[in-house]
């Protein structure tokens, strides 16, 4: 496989320009309900591709992401007026910053532990924002808060707009994948992947890991308050469930689906989640058993995650690996 001058295949890069492309031109086949859709699935793409950036890349499985989505989608409405459109000049910035700094301060703290105890520490953390928000009237409890007058940008950019909501959604998908790829390259993101395959090591040389995986936790929280943001625009409703744990546990599917340790693996395992979904859900196809739809979508998970080790993306890999066999001699494999 020919591969670029930065190691990485030029069919894995094909393969993202084409789904850019693919998702740009789908509104002009795709109906109401199919861009509604998309955008749904491409923001669940933005908070997939924060959380791969801690599991995929640092090796920090963190099970308190929906935290940060949660506030991001808060503060839309907490910070909007309820009579008057907010600017999204500064109403977009803030939501990120607060999600940043919640993750900051998660972080400061979690980044301590190791192992299952960090992750059950960012669950905690999580849990805490989830009950303040569903036991205290700053979230309007139960019943959520509904945000009545969606953002502008002067006279040209309503988001309250379908088409311009999917454009925006589609921009930030874009400039969030192109930030993580350009940051992974750099030496910050090689500092990352060094800390994933052995901290130790990482540490004999010299380097303190604390302030590395520190930034990195702040960036992941401010991109799934990006999420948030967009979620809270689009649905303009919000409730304590958007920061619920097993909101983490589906985004920490969707990238193991997809594959982990590859930006477009979390862009590939969102929306084969999203469709999974809608799939087990469709009455049209399994009538009164749709109603269980939880079911089959679990069983479908266990079988991906046994047939597909290396996620939805390594299944050409597989297929070549089967076909050829194993890789020759001093052929270069893309890792997993």
């Amino acid at each position: 496989m020919s591969m670029s001058a930065a190691g990485k295949p030029l069919s894995a890069r094909l393969f993202v320009a084409l789904c850019f492309v693919a998702l740009a031109l789908f509104p002009m086949v795709g109906g109401p309900f199919g861009i509604s859709l998309v955008t749904k699935i491409m923001i669940f793409a933005v908070l997939a591709l924060s959380l791969e950036l801690l599991v995929g890349t640092t090796g920090l499985v963190c099970f308190g992401q929906a935290a940060f989505f949660g506030i991001g989608a808060y503060a839309v409405v907490l910070l909007s007026p309820q009579n008057a459109a907010p600017s999204l000049l500064w109403l977009l910035p803030a939501c990120v910053a607060l999600a940043a700094a919640y993750a900051l301060i998660v972080g400061a703290l979690s980044l301590r532990t190791r192992g299952v105890y960090f992750i059950m520490v960012t669950l905690a953390f999580a849990q805490m924002a989830y009950y303040v928000i569903h036991d205290t009237p700053l979230g309007g409890g139960t019943d959520g808060i509904y945000l009545y007058v969606k953002p502008v940008l002067g006279d040209w950019l309503d988001l309250d707009a379908p088409l311009v909501l999917y454009a925006v959604t589609w921009t930030s998908l874009l400039a969030v994948f192109v930030f993580l790829a350009l940051l992974l390259r750099s030496n910050f993101g090689h500092a990352l992947a060094g800390i994933r395959v052995n901290e130790r090591r990482m540490r004999a040389t010299g380097f303190s890991t604390y302030p590395y995986k520190l930034a990195a936790f702040a960036i992941s929280g401010a991109i799934a308050g990006l999420a948030g943001f967009l979620f809270a625009v689009m649905d303009g409703y919000v409730n304590p469930e958007l920061l619920s744990w097993h909101q983490s546990g589906a985004v920490l599917i969707m990238i193991i689906l997809g594959g982990l340790g590859h930006l477009r693996g979390a862009l590939v395992g969102a929306f084969a989640f999203a469709l999974l979904q809608e799939f087990f859900r469709a009455e049209a196809i399994f009538g009164h058993y749709a109603r269980h739809w939880h079911l089959g979508l679990g069983l479908t998970i266990i079988a991906s995650v046994a047939l597909m080790p290396s996620g939805l993306v390594g299944v050409p890999g597989q297929w070549r690996h089967r076909l050829l066999g194993r890789t020759k001699p001093g052929q270069r494999r893309e890792r997993p």
